[in-house]
């Protein structure tokens, strides 16, 4: 399995409501594009100097499904989104033996 992890980092003056408009865009997307196997994402609570403001965790079988996620048209949408909100942006991708459907 492949963990994709993101971390966002909004623009000064982004709004609640483009704030909200691109978490309905990521909502969407696990039941647009069927290589996604967990999608979760949220925003900082703790809101410290380190902290970035929106984090998206996200599973896929291998790397060749995480390719097809990226390029798939409604993730080019959000992605639109997220280059016009945020100032930075971290990705993570690693590799894990967890299968999403246990328990840890």
């Amino acid at each position: 399995m492949l963990r994709h992890v993101v971390f966002f980092k909004f623009k000064e003056g982004v709004g609640e409501e483009q704030i909200a408009d691109l978490e309905r865009s990521l909502a969407a997307l696990p039941r647009a594009i069927p290589e996604i196997l967990s999608y979760e994402f949220g925003r900082d609570t703790v809101r410290s100097e380190r902290s970035y403001d929106l984090a998206l965790v996200s599973t896929f079988r291998d790397i060749e499904s995480l390719r097809l996620y990226q390029k798939h048209p409604d993730h080019q949408m959000v992605l639109e989104k997220v280059n016009d909100l945020c100032g930075s942006v971290l990705v993570v991708d690693f590799l894990t033996n967890v299968n999403p459907q246990s328990e840890i």
